[in-house]
């Protein structure tokens, strides 16, 4: 997965998400059970706008990606902002950085594109090992609830001036998995480029998920339901967990 086409359109299809609310949110999560990290590692910041945020509110940072395409754009983003980040081009489970880092987020269900569990396992193992004792590693994932009521089998259109996108969801009951196809058609020149892009999210359950933080030495702080202090319920989309490293 490289996400080539995906990083072209990505901003635009993300319109809904306020990077600074959400920044400001785990800003205060950081405060609420730790410190706030003068070094944060964002994995998996794509097109880097939590990078960005962080930055811009004095914070070092350092942001890893898989995808050059998406590294490429969040460069760019980053000069127009006027911040100085780091961007390494790194799959999560490979994460190689050159010191420990006092802080650590993955958003936006990054992690549920992980979706062989010894993967994951691996990925959570190296931010363990660059996380300083007693740092904080939050970072969200979809549920269960989403992948099986709401992504689904479900097709879901967004139509925007000048991009039309066809999102097409296949459910796999057994792993919980979504494999996705996103259809993108750019409105360029008097006519319309067409470019597709493919991959899957996995949902985890909650044992399974204790067990993978467990065995890379990170304990569960506290776990909220999206952009709250509330506990999660059985119709929570998004869930938040605030891990600390033992």
């Amino acid at each position: 997965m490289s996400y080539k086409n995906f990083a072209s359109v990505y901003d635009r299809l993300m319109t809904d998400v306020s990077y600074q609310k959400r920044t400001q949110y785990l800003l205060k999560l950081f405060k609420k059970h730790g410190k706030v990290p003068t070094l944060l590692l964002d994995l998996a910041c794509g097109t880097g706008g939590f990078s960005n945020e962080f930055a811009l509110k004095g914070i070092e940072v350092i942001g890893v990606d898989m995808s050059e395409e998406m590294l490429s754009v969040a460069r760019e983003n980053s000069q127009n902002s006027g911040t100085n980040i780091l961007f390494l081009c790194q799959r999560a489970e490979e994460l190689d950085l050159y010191g420990t880092v006092d802080g650590a987020i993955c958003c936006l269900d990054s992690l549920n594109h992980i979706t062989d569990i010894k993967s994951l396992k691996q990925a959570i193992k190296r931010v363990s090992l660059f996380l300083e004792k007693d740092c904080l590693f939050i970072f969200d994932l979809n549920t269960e609830y989403k992948h099986r009521e709401i992504l689904s089998n479900n097709t879901f259109v967004i139509d925007q001036k000048d991009l039309y996108c066809v999102w097409q969801n296949r459910f796999n009951k057994k792993d919980l998995s979504v494999d996705i196809s996103l259809d993108f058609f750019e409105k360029q020149n008097g006519g319309y480029k067409r470019s597709s892009e493919h991959f899957s999210e996995r949902a985890y359950t909650e044992n399974t998920l204790q067990r993978i933080l467990k065995s890379a030495g990170l304990k569960t702080v506290a776990i909220y339901d999206d952009m709250s202090l509330k506990s999660p319920d059985k119709k929570s989309q998004r869930i938040i967990y605030v891990t600390q490293k033992i």
